[in-house]
């Protein structure tokens, strides 16, 4: 048995296992390879779809199911299961949607894909420069699980670190859009502010620390520890066992932190704050 044997690790993608401009820091890459071989159980736990994380899947070292969109469904890098689907129509939710918030820019994150169903140039566009798989699609030709709505603002970059920067007039305008969608179908979904300018749209009762603790149910690991940085990690944060957040994180005044996710701060917690839980060295 090895250091980590009874650990199952659970990190953010975005600003926590990457830096502010999407790239992995090496010192991660090693602090994972060297936490597995030391029989520790390792995944990443994002809002990503299976498309937007499709880049990444050889990339970062794993011997767990990738847990995906919020904790809709995991992935073994061949089949999604743990599905949970939202239990709307999706046409008559989207509408609703239009009319009340013209402003938003609605996509559905499936997992061939990801879809929007109007013309939507921004969209497209966006998709096609971080290197998604997407297309516009009629409503009555998608017939994949409904796990993931996405509302986000128009990007002024082509980057997904362009979305944590709001306007106080955008910041706002989210707000009331959380508002209303909690108060309109709050019995039917989870709505997440995944960043300062999006919004994730859930089946009612998913979240990163179910689909967590699922999976350390399955794997028999008896300890929990998560990274994460922002605000639809803190359902996972405060229900870890253990729990650190980067220093630049959204969230970094609610939990212990590590350095800024550019320096590594999922090494950090490998390599410093993990051998310091009690049980973990003998």
């Amino acid at each position: 048995m090895g250091l980590f044997s009874k650990v199952l690790l659970t990190v953010d993608f975005d600003r926590t296992i990457t830096a502010p401009d999407s790239s992995i820091p090496e010192a991660n890459l090693a602090a994972i390879r060297y936490f597995m071989a030391e029989d520790g159980a390792f995944t990443v736990n994002t809002g990503r779809s299976v498309p937007m994380f499709a880049p990444y899947l050889h990339t970062i070292p794993h011997n767990a199911p990738w847990l995906l969109y919020n904790g809709s469904a995991a992935y073994d890098g061949e089949k999604l299961s743990q599905l949970r689907e939202i239990p709307l129509d999706r046409g008559a939710f989207f509408q609703a949607l239009r009319r009340k918030f013209p402003e938003l820019n609605i996509e559905e994150q499936g997992i061939g894909g990801h879809y929007t169903y109007w013309d939507n140039p921004v969209f497209l566009d966006f998709y096609r420069q971080v290197g998604a798989a997407h297309r516009q699609l009629v409503l009555e030709d998608n017939r994949e699980p409904f796990l993931k709505v996405s509302l986000f603002g128009s990007p002024r970059a082509y980057c997904v670190a362009d979305l944590f920067d709001a306007t106080a007039e955008e910041e706002a305008y989210f707000s009331q859009a959380v508002d209303w969608l909690r108060e309109t179908y709050g019995d039917k979904i989870e709505v997440f502010r995944a960043a300062s300018r999006i919004i994730d749209i859930h089946a009612k009762g998913v979240s990163k620390i179910a689909s967590a603790r699922q999976l350390q149910r399955n794997l028999g690991r008896e300890i929990l520890v998560c990274v994460g940085d922002a605000e639809n990690d803190l359902p996972m944060l405060n229900g870890a066992d253990y729990a650190f957040c980067p220093a630049d994180g959204v969230v970094a005044d609610r939990f212990p932190n590590v350095c800024p996710c550019g320096e590594g701060a999922v090494a950090q917690v490998i390599y410093e704050k993990i051998p310091e839980i009690p049980g973990i060295n003998p």
